[in-house]
């Protein structure tokens, strides 16, 4: 099994010695507009990436643990230190902590299991992925964020995906950025064509499909994938673009809402019950769903109906008094 998965391929924009923002794409989930229900707490995210800056500001306090699977450090499992910056940037826009600087991710309160299963040169074998899936199944994750992807279909990966389904663990995979932006044909990338995967394509912060998305009938949604700001190596904060930041979003806004639906129905909502409230939580935006899917994840949705519904109920008794 000596073949190669690497990170999806991303644009790099610009790095920042220091900030102090909310990110426009957490922005334009609406995450901090349901931050007075939830953060996340107590809800665990698997980030099998290149590592992590695990002394940034940002995101310290927020990692419970990690493994490397690589053979960066002489394969030492202890150390999952990120010296390729994309896994840092992708665990910074799922749960980069309040602390008055730098950005906030979706989910502020998350904690953050890092898996490190690229190496320094973004790429790794199907072995250290598996192996890394089976790592987050047993730490039990509530979910898995992939923004990776190679050519192969790879039996024992498919395998390792339907056991962490079957286990209630949401897994969260990048499109793949091989597209042309239009629907015209199909471009696959494992994992994030499976069907048991939520698989995410991206959109610019205007809401129109990114050019360089994959196109297939297993888009799920779409997310802020294009001029996407968040920590990076050295305590740094980097600006990049790909279909790799657009997975991070749907990887926190379902720690929101895995949270919140935990609360809201006291009981633990299976995957299937899950992946209904994130869909809930969608608004088409009028493209292809080999495009779009259900369209973009936008947290208040459920909230905005309710109020029309109300309106609309109020007006009819009106009419009818």
């Amino acid at each position: 099994m000596e073949q190669y998965v690497r990170v999806i391929p991303y644009k790099f924009i610009q790095q920042e010695e220091s900030v102090k923002e909310v990110p426009k794409g957490v922005e334009l989930i609406q995450a901090p507009k349901i931050w007075n229900e939830t953060k996340g707490k107590g809800i665990k995210i698997a980030v099998l990436d290149t590592g992590c800056d695990v002394s940034h500001p940002d995101l310290k306090d927020r990692i419970v643990g990690g493994c490397n699977f690589t053979d960066d450090d002489s394969s030492n499992p202890d150390i999952y230190k990120d010296y390729n910056g994309h896994g840092t940037h992708v665990a910074g826009t799922i749960a980069a902590q309040e602390n008055d600087a730098g950005v906030i991710g979706v989910a502020p309160e998350a904690d953050l299991l890092i898996v490190k299963v690229l190496n320094k040169n973004g790429s790794g074998q199907y072995e250290w992925i598996i192996k890394g899936l089976h790592y987050a199944i047993e730490q039990n994750a509530d979910v898995i964020s992939m923004s990776l992807g190679g050519p192969a279909d790879v039996p024992e990966l498919y395998d390792a995906i339907k056991t962490a389904v079957k286990k209630d663990i949401l897994v969260v995979c990048a499109a793949g950025n091989e597209g042309d932006g239009d629907d015209s044909t199909d471009e696959f990338a494992f994992p994030g064509c499976y069907n048991e995967v939520i698989s995410v394509g991206a959109i610019n912060l205007e809401r129109d499909s990114s050019e360089f998305t994959n196109s297939h009938n297993e888009i799920d949604v779409v997310a802020p994938g294009e001029g996407i700001l968040s920590t990076y190596l050295n305590g740094k904060y980097a600006t990049l673009s790909g279909t790799s930041m657009a997975a991070p979003h749907v990887s926190g806004a379902l720690a929101l809402i895995k949270d919140f639906a935990n609360k809201h129905f006291e009981r633990k909502l299976s995957e299937p019950e899950l992946y209904a409230q994130l869909i809930r939580r969608t608004v088409p935006l009028g493209n292809s769903p080999k495009l779009e899917g259900n369209g973009l994840v936008y947290l208040t949705v459920p909230e905005h109906l309710a109020r029309i519904f109300d309106q609309n109920f109020k007006t009819m008794v009106m009419n009818a008094i």
